[in-house]
Formats: C-alpha cells, structure tokens, sequence
C-alpha cells in the first residue's frame, strides 16, 4: 500500500470516528431497541440510494488507487454523506468490517441470462434445469474458509486505519433465504409456475434438497465459528436496523455466535400473484425450517403479502418484521398485521425519478401511509432506487419530509 492512499483512508477514518462518538448515535440505537421489541416510537424513516450511489458517489471520485482501498473509502465517504446530507434514522459506528473469505461452489450449475444494456433493467433467465431429470447436475455447494487470505485483509486493514476506527473481521450475518427466487434462475418464471400444477412432488424434492444444503451451510458456518453478529447498525432482514437487546440468547458465552444468536430472512418475491395456499405449499414450509434455526426473523420483500399474512405466521416463528411493499393494500396488511409484528413499509420509490419533483404527492403518499397504520409498530423504508435523475437533494428532501410527518404519528 502506498502512502498516500493510507492518509486517505486515515483521514475518512477520523471523520467517522467523529460521527460515530457523537451522543444522538446512542440515542438512536436505544430508539431502535424500542422500536425492534415492538414498542411505540415514531415511526422511523430509513433510505437505501442503491442504483443513486453510481450517481451521488460514483467510483470516479474515488482517491485511492488499491482497488481493496477504494472499497474501505467508498465505505467511509458513504457513511459521512449520510451524516452530513440524508440525516435519516441510520446509526453510524467505530468499525471498520474486514470480511472473513468464504468460498462457496454453489449448486453446480451455471445461470444464464441475457441482461440489458441498463445496469438495473430486466433480465431474462435462460433454463439450464429443462428436463426433470437435469436435476441431476445440481450439487452440494462445497463451502471452504480461506484463512489466509482472511487474515492478509485484516493487516492491510488494520494499517490502513491505523488504529483510528476498530477492525472487526466479519462473517455471515445477513442470511437471505430465498430458495425459489433462486430456482427460477436455472429452471425459468413460467416453467416453474407450471412444475407446481404439473410436477409438485418433483418441484418439492427439489426445494427440499436446497434447504437441506441451505441449513448445513449456516450450521457449518456455526461450526466453525465465522458467524458474525446482526444485533447492532446493521441492515437486517429487506431493511431495518438490526439493535436488539433479545439477541444474542441469554446462554451466550461472549465467544461462539451460534445461529439462534442472529436475526434471520425469508423471502419468495416471485410469488407476488401466487395463490396463499401454493405460497404455503411451495415457500413456507421451508422457509419455516430454515428460519426456525434464528433469534428473530424477518419475512419478505418486494411481494405483496396484505393476503398471506396470517399463514406467514403460522409457518415463521418469532417473526419480528414483515415487509411491506409497494404493492401491498396498506389498510387491509395494517388490520391484519396490528401489532404482532413491525410493519416495515416500502414506498414506491418512482417518484425519485420523476422529471418534477413533487412535494405535494410525497406528502400526501406518507401521511395517507402512516394514517392507515397508526394503530402499527411501522418504519418508513425507500429503497430500490435506481436513480435520483442526477439530483441526490431529492434524497435528503425526502428524508427531512418523512421525518417531518413521522413526527406527528
């Protein structure tokens, strides 16, 4: 590493010990603690730029030359942006996260799809699994921990923030269990949808199988002690901040994360317009068995689930957070939901888009929202924005909104 990217990361670093140590970082976290054990608190208000970081922070702006360096730094200057210009509900630590390298073989077969020129545009899969017996090629992903090339990082990470921020190595701790959404990929929407009328027992041993290797993934993973913790300012679940004081479990021995120490996530986004019963049949029954394995879990994510909420339950065990996205019947999800769980409410975010930026609309949007789940445990969540049209303000004019109204509920 060269001089000079070392004195950018350092002077990053000092900048978010900076933020990280200021009081409303402890005031936050203890209102996401409330927030998370379902107790009454202003509904909070978070917002993931995704596609809009190409054009708030784009790789061009980046100092550093070593590629490793540039991701610490996007890191950095990422979490100082969101102090200085969003201001949402986002809690900022003292760490800097150096990864634990995992190799995973997958499941032996290589998807293929045509993609767009747009970065964030519609893709179609190819099926790779057309016949039956294709099934076959699917394997037992091989899972591996590459310790010495965990270790490297970590020095080259550790030097560079030269003590400035913590280093902690970390793990898996973002479980994201979606074993149909991941299915479609290499059988194909439409194939798929027909293998539930015309071939379920064969569709089930299939779902089975990636379950069954899904588990041992994560239990290997407990094994081997590479887990890392979700109990803090990280991203859990389809959004939502992770402070709970219920995890880890109490028997806890402050050195081995097991898996039910850890917020879990399921979710089928493909089953958008599938029926409750073929959801239950088809995702929830194994995304149960999956999630029966963690502390508290989340549901769900782009799907609509106002309609299923009642059998998610009966499948999800200690579910704590429920997405609910575009597309869901607001009123109708909040009746049936009320307080069992947070209502973690997406917006539709196409009005970021928009070639006029229109107040009025977002006003209305949220309050409307908000009104219709007074009565709920809720968060604001505005993610999936693949664009701001070159205008990052519109971001921080959102968030100063939503606080606004959050504020009278």
């Amino acid at each position: 590493m060269n001089k000079k990217d070392i004195e950018i990361i350092k002077k990053f670093a000092e900048k978010v010990r900076e933020i990280a140590n200021h009081p409303v970082q402890k005031e936050k976290a203890e209102i996401w603690k409330k927030h998370n054990k379902l107790q009454r608190v202003r509904p909070l208000v978070l917002i993931f730029p995704e596609g809009s970081w190409r054009e708030i922070l784009p790789d061009n702006q980046l100092s550093c030359e070593d590629g490793y360096l540039r991701r610490i730094e996007w890191d950095l200057r990422h979490r100082i942006y969101y102090w200085e210009k969003i201001k949402d509900d986002s809690v900022t630590d003292d760490k800097v996260y150096s990864p634990i390298v995992i190799r995973n073989s997958g499941f032996g077969v290589e998807v293929k799809d045509i993609k767009p020129e747009f970065a964030y545009g519609a893709r179609h899969f190819e099926p790779v699994i057309k016949e039956e017996k294709d099934i076959e090629k699917l394997k037992k992903p091989q899972i591996t921990i590459d310790w010495e090339e965990t270790e490297r990082l970590y020095q080259k990470t550790c030097e560079a923030v030269d003590g400035i921020l913590q280093v902690e190595k970390r793990g898996p701790s973002h479980p994201w269990f979606a074993p149909i959404d991941w299915f479609i990929t290499v059988r194909g929407i439409n194939n798929l949808f027909m293998d539930m009328v015309d071939r379920p027992a064969w569709l089930h041993k299939v779902l089975n199988f990636i379950t069954e290797c899904k588990i041992e993934e994560w239990e290997f993973y407990e094994k081997n002690n590479v887990l890392s913790l979700n109990n803090g300012p990280h991203y859990v679940g389809s959004g939502g901040f992770g402070f709970t004081d219920e995890l880890p479990q109490n028997d806890f021995d402050g050195k081995h994360i097991r898996i039910k120490d850890l917020w879990g996530h399921a979710t089928t986004q493909i089953f958008s317009l599938v029926s409750p019963e073929m959801h239950e049949e088809f995702a929830l029954q194994y995304e149960g068995r999956f999630l029966s394995k963690f502390g508290l879990n989340c549901y769900g994510c782009c799907e609509p689930l106002h309609k299923k909420i009642d059998i998610i339950f009966k499948h999800i065990p200690r579910l704590r957070r429920l997405s609910m996205s575009p597309w869901v019947d607001i009123k109708e999800g909040a009746e049936k939901l009320g307080k069992r769980a947070i209502f973690s409410w997406k917006p539709n975010p196409s009005f970021m888009a928009a070639d006029i930026w229109d107040e009025d609309y977002i006003r209305k949007t949220i309050e409307d929202g908000l009104e219709k789940t007074k009565e709920c445990i809720v968060e604001i969540i505005l993610k999936d924005i693949h664009t701001c049209r070159n205008k990052p303000e519109r971001i921080s004019n959102w968030v100063k909104i939503a606080k606004e109204i959050a504020e009278k509920y």
